[in-house]
């Protein structure tokens, strides 16, 4: 655009076996242009407004643009749309879109996978004809690599192509005229999780993959639910796969799936020791001040509710900090913290076995769908787990009260089958929203209002462990034996909401003077006015208020208000 000269390098700019082509660099906005020109003495233009690069490259991309013409007052990405418009405007630039496939290795040196039906002639690969195919994997004594290297495959003692007999023989048969090697790979997990889907449809066709009847009738999976990071790799390549499949008019829909719902990433708490630069000691949080430190993950494991860092364990951990020094606050290392995605390479993963060991299963499960809404981050807290296990408790001890986990058959209070028929309209929802978090909600209501009626009914109290059942399934299973049932909870029907259970057939009146409530009242639904009027001007709070005045005006809205005026 300016004409500017601008100075050309020639080098492994990124890493030796990156490729080639050129790279723009602009050494304000990325860290690596940033090293390289702090290294080479190359000049730092600062193209962000109120950002200081003098120690580092400013990375964000959110700051304005300076110093650059006609591009200066904007953000990053109106600038780069500007900038291509320009470009093509002038005529020696043009805007393109770079659509990304990752590469993926259709190959695998383990045991477990399909194997190639290919075998080896002088080096060069031939197919062996589909009418002899499957291949089966060989026995194995060990699912390793074999001791020169090659993959477990080598172990194998019966695996060899005879093409005279066309099968599978003894690998002491080959000859390089009559039997080959067989390739010793197998493939991915991908190249069955690409297709599964149909062979559902028809499992125990031998002829084919599915039948175009079964196809016909099934077309496709009705809800796919995964996580996003599935979208750059099996739902990619199983989406890639129908498609083909579809072109070949093998199969009856281009898409493998109706709907998909991508469930949201659990996220951990990270915590962090601080080393000083170019030491071997940790200083705590609080005491960090000017010095120079660099942030270690260190094992959630090793720290305590109180952020407090078992610093023996940390030297134990790993030989590098076997000669660890501690700056200490009040005689305690306390480390930083930081919400991250859980992985093990930030050594924040919660282990589910300690948590089923301490609270059970079902603990576990009932927080997990109360963290949130299905398709959205959420936090991990392990202290929260304490209030599903509570509600569990709390579940028990109302079957326990209930005539000793018998519960009785007698007829259910209107209150009780209201509170039941409720949860079970909410549940019902909630389970086809995939809003599980509400429903385990919905649930410590219901079991806290039951409880506080002292619900005893088997009318009440089986539904309910039905609608329980999928969200805790271990204690839901053992109160259903409990109440005398033998058949497993899973056989039950799902409980049917009835509306009629909902209607209110009384409404508690503000009863107002002049425009102020006084009382309330409570007063059958179906009362005509003049009923409602002869009930309220009876009494004895009405007659303490008018003090033997008679009103001018009576104004009654069946259902809502009575006022009564003058």
């Amino acid at each position: 655009f300016t004409g500017e000269n601008i100075p050309i390098w020639v080098g492994d700019y990124v890493l030796a076996s990156y490729g080639t082509g050129a790279v723009m660099a602009v050494p304000c906005g990325d860290q690596r242009d940033y090293n390289f020109a702090s290294h080479f003495n190359i000049e730092i233009k600062n193209i962000f407004e109120g950002i200081d690069i003098s120690e580092k490259a400013y990375e964000d991309k959110t700051a304005k643009i300076v110093h650059s013409d006609f591009l200066s007052g904007l953000n990053v990405n109106k600038a780069a749309k500007l900038a291509i418009y320009e470009m093509e405007k002038k005529g020696f630039g043009q805007g393109k879109i770079n659509y990304r496939l990752r590469d993926a290795v259709f190959s695998r040196q383990r045991y477990w996978g399909e194997p190639f039906p290919v075998y080896y002639v002088a080096g060069m690969p031939k197919m062996i004809d589909h009418q002899y195919l499957p291949i089966l994997l060989p026995e194995v004594e060990k699912y390793l690599p074999t001791e020169d290297g090659q993959p477990p495959l080598g172990n194998a003692k019966v695996w060899a192509w005879s093409v005279l007999e066309n099968k599978v023989v003894s690998n002491e048969y080959i000859d390089g005229e009559t039997v080959f090697p067989l390739e010793l790979n197998t493939m991915p997990g991908w190249a069955g999780s690409s297709w599964y889907f149909n062979r559902y449809m028809d499992a125990k066709n031998p002829n084919e993959f599915a039948s175009k009847e079964a196809l016909d009738y099934w077309k496709e999976v009705d809800l796919y639910l995964g996580g996003s990071e599935h979208a750059t790799g099996h739902l990619l390549y199983a989406r890639f796969w129908q498609k083909f499949l579809f072109d070949l008019d093998f199969v009856p829909v281009d898409e493998f799936a109706k709907k998909l719902i991508n469930q949201g990433m659990i996220t951990g708490t990270s915590a962090f020791a601080y080393r000083i630069e170019n030491t071997q000691t940790y200083v705590s949080k609080a005491k960090i001040g000017d010095h120079k430190v660099q942030p270690i993950h260190v094992d959630v494991s090793f720290v305590n509710a109180q952020n407090e860092l078992d610093t023996e364990a940390f030297k134990a951990w790993r030989l590098e900090y076997k000669n660890a020094e501690f700056i200490l606050e009040e005689g305690k290392y306390i480390v930083g913290r930081e919400v991250e995605k859980m992985s093990k390479s930030k050594y924040n993963v919660v282990n589910p076995d300690a948590i089923c060991e301490e609270f059970g299963a079902d603990s576990l499960r009932l927080f997990e769908m109360f963290l949130g809404p299905l398709e959205q981050s959420k936090p991990w807290n392990t202290a929260g787990i304490s209030g599903s296990h509570s509600f569990l408790k709390k579940l028990w001890r109302l079957y326990a009260n209930a005539n000793d986990f018998k519960g009785i058959e007698g007829i259910a209070t209107k209150e009780e089958l209201k509170i039941l028929h409720k949860t079970i309209k909410k549940v019902e929802e909630d389970i086809e929203s995939f809003s599980f978090n509400t429903s385990v909600s919905t649930f410590m209501i219901a079991v806290n209002e039951l409880g506080n009626l002292k619900c005893d009914k088997k009318e009440v109290l089986e539904p309910l462990l039905v609608l329980i059942s999928p969200y805790a399934p271990h204690i839901a299973e053992e109160l259903w034996s409990r109440l005398g049932n033998v058949a497993s909870i899973s056989f039950s029907k799902f409980p049917t909401f009835d509306p009629i259970h909902l209607i209110e057939s009384n409404k508690e009146y503000p009863v107002s003077f002049n425009g102020k409530m006084r009382f309330k009242l409570e007063l059958p639904l179906d009362l005509s006015k003049q009923e409602i009027e002869t009930i309220v001007m009876a009494h004895d709070k009405t007659v303490a208020q008018l003090q033997g005045r008679i009103p001018k005006k009576i104004i009654i809205v069946p259902g809502k208000i009575i006022n009564i005026v003058g």
